[in-house]
């Protein structure tokens, strides 16, 4: 039994996360999204930044080949004035990504990246 809606809302449970999606980045697929109706970064929107992200991941996926790199991505983060957005690819699930968009007066960037990974051990689809 699928476990993505329970995923996503421990991650928007932590401090200063207001959006956390799961999505395919082969395909650009949002398999769910959840968040608070935050000015900053409205819940509709996190399936568009799975759709449009995809482009990022596969992008830094090129780079890292062409330079060589032995290591996976891991995380992508993006860093704004009022927020970060993180992108974590799976390990164990290949091809999937959690997007977690966090405040960064409220959050913890650390933390969420900690979590990140814990949930990641959970996850089932």
């Amino acid at each position: 039994m699928s476990n993505i809606r329970q995923c996503l809302e421990e991650l928007v449970a932590l401090n200063g996360v207001f959006g956390a999606a799961l999505g395919d980045w082969k395909n650009g697929t949002c398999l769910d999204y959840t968040g608070t109706d935050s000015p900053l970064f409205p819940k509709q929107k996190l399936a568009l930044a799975i759709a449009v992200n995809t482009e990022v991941i596969r992008a830094k996926a090129r780079a890292a080949e062409a330079l060589g790199f032995k290591d996976k991505i891991e995380d992508i983060t993006i860093t704004l004035e009022t927020q970060y957005h993180l992108m974590h690819l799976t390990k164990y699930l290949y091809g999937l990504f959690f997007y977690v968009a966090v405040s960064r007066h409220d959050g913890n960037l650390g933390i969420t990246l900690i979590k990140l990974q814990e949930i990641e051990f959970k996850l089932k689809l």
